[in-house]
């Protein structure tokens, strides 16, 4: 029992820390670009809390414009991405909010659009400004020209400064917590808190990424400084800033800038830019995450379906560690036949714990089983099991995939939809979880060592909680992890069966 209880603490103390941790606190054949002609030019409010409200202006000019994969709405104003839609993946958003905006001091007007070209000016006193967006055919490339003039008599001093995008916390959405930026220096690469201002310089790239998409400059000057500041509170963004220019008259300064603008995905980010693909992270198990992701990938070649991809993935996961599950799963079986002699010791020694402690372990040491021995393969399941939650959370290869009666791998299995919501599940009935809750459940019963007296009422109580309590983690997670779970559960049940049944 003393390993049992050990197991069970040790369990619900990881799975208490993933729920901490999850908590709020192909190859691209990109179509010919299409600009619908002519493109109209609509004076909209701002979505509450879509444009971050340092946007001075009461109203936005938004331009929407069609190229390729893309739908892109600029806010005419600033010269920026507002927001960007991906066909390819069933028209999810990407907002960057204030995606490679000017200074709001400059009141940009469109100049032009073509079909890869989206051109804005800003004229003042001094200054004549042109932005121009130079979309790629051929992948999710996107080059920016800013061109800068004196139209005075004399020289004027530009200091320029460029917004990547911004993050809205004050949105207070489950999807906030897969947002944050990237910096990459000379030295060592980043992933800042957003919410701490700070400045980084000798720059290769930054970016910024949600849970599926992300825009990332880089072609940096030398001199450009890296800043995150907050817009507002729970507002922060992520620029560049260059240092001062001298311009002289009727002359033009020019800045040239390349980014990538499209799905969080090596493959694609490597098209425009290898180095970029950095941006690609996983948290802690990141190494672990990649490796998995490339072999579900080369897996999917082969059978063409994600979800038995992650189904061959468990298998070869569990076969691999099928020599410790072995183990594990004999020394449990010894265990459960020394549980008469442990009982006769716990009788004989009721009074003298740590002579009863002794003997057990002696007892233990003579048979040669381990009670810790099936703890290992746990261990080593659980960094596997949070590398795959973090590359299944972000994968958006997933996101639509169909298997049998799941619609998404990126969610839920959905099985019904309730009319009304339900204490604890919702309005969602996900039979995945459930089926997984009836394994385990038969799983622990299975293992269960007999015993008798308080131990016995312990096991039972177990035997209830254990199932309950990761059917609860696990009921609102991505379907395509409760499979591989589920998986890898009924093969350990299978194991168990077999191991019963053999003299």
């Amino acid at each position: 029992m003393e390993k049992r209880l050990f197991l069970a603490i040790l369990l619900s103390s990881l799975v208490l820390l993933f729920w901490s941790l999850i908590m709020p606190k192909p190859k691209l054949n990109v179509p010919q670009a299409v600009v619908s002609a002519p493109q109209s030019v609509e004076t909209v409010k701002p979505d509450a809390g879509a444009v971050p409200s340092a946007v001075k202006n009461t109203t936005t000019s938004l331009i929407p414009y069609s190229c390729g994969d893309l739908a892109v709405i600029f806010d005419e104003k600033r010269a920026a991405i507002k927001e960007v839609s991906f066909k390819k993946y069933q028209s999810s958003k990407f907002s960057p909010h204030l995606g490679l905006a000017s200074d709001e001091k400059f009141n940009f007007k469109l100049l032009s659009l073509s079909p890869n070209t989206v051109i804005f000016r800003s004229l003042d006193n001094n200054l004549e400004i042109t932005k121009k967006f130079i979309f790629s055919n051929s992948n999710y490339g996107l080059e920016l020209e800013v061109n800068v003039q004196s139209v005075n008599p004399y020289p004027v001093t530009y200091k320029s400064s460029l917004l990547l995008g911004a993050i809205d916390f004050n949105l207070k959405t489950q999807e906030t917590r897969f947002e944050d930026f990237t910096v990459v220096s000379a030295d060592k690469l980043t992933h800042p808190n957003p919410r701490k201002e700070n400045k980084f310089n000798q720059l290769k790239f930054i970016g910024l990424r949600d849970k599926y998409f992300c825009i990332i400059l880089g072609k940096l000057p030398l001199e450009s400084t890296a800043f995150i500041k907050n817009l507002n509170p729970g507002n922060p963004c992520l620029g560049i800033e260059n240092k001062d220019v001298i311009i002289a008259p009727k002359t033009t300064y020019q800045e040239k800038y390349s980014a990538y603008l499209g799905p969080q995905q090596v493959k694609a980010i490597s098209l425009v830019n290898p180095d970029w693909s950095a941006i690609v992270h996983f948290g802690t198990f990141d190494f672990i995450s990649q490796v998995l992701l490339q072999l579900l990938d080369l897996i999917y070649k082969v059978v063409h379906n994600w979800g038995w991809a992650i189904i061959i993935l468990s298998i070869a996961v569990y076969l691999l560690l099928f020599p410790l599950t072995l183990k594990q799963l004999r020394s449990m079986k010894e265990m459960q036949a020394l549980q008469p002699r442990v009982e006769e010791l716990r009788k004989l020694y009721k009074d003298n714990a740590q002579k009863l402690n002794k003997e057990i372990m002696d007892l233990y040491r003579e048979h040669k089983v381990n009670p810790l021995g099936g703890c290992l393969p746990l261990l080593l399941q659980m960094p596997i099991f949070f590398a795959l939650y973090q590359a299944l959370m972000r994968s958006v290869a997933l996101k639509g995939a169909h298997f049998f009666w799941i619609r998404d791998l990126a969610e839920p299995d959905k099985l019904f939809i309730l009319p009304k919501s339900l204490p604890i599940i919702g309005n969602e009935i996900n039979i995945l979880p459930l089926l997984m809750m009836v394994g385990m459940f038969v799983q622990q019963k299975m293992s269960t060592v007999k015993s008798g007296g308080t131990s016995q009422e312990q096991q039972k109580i177990m035997l209830i909680i254990f199932p309950l309590m990761f059917g609860f983690i696990f009921y609102k997670m991505p379907s395509g992890l409760v499979l591989y779970w589920f998986v890898n559960s009924m093969l350990m049940l299978v194991n168990q069966l077999t191991l019963s049944k053999a003299k």
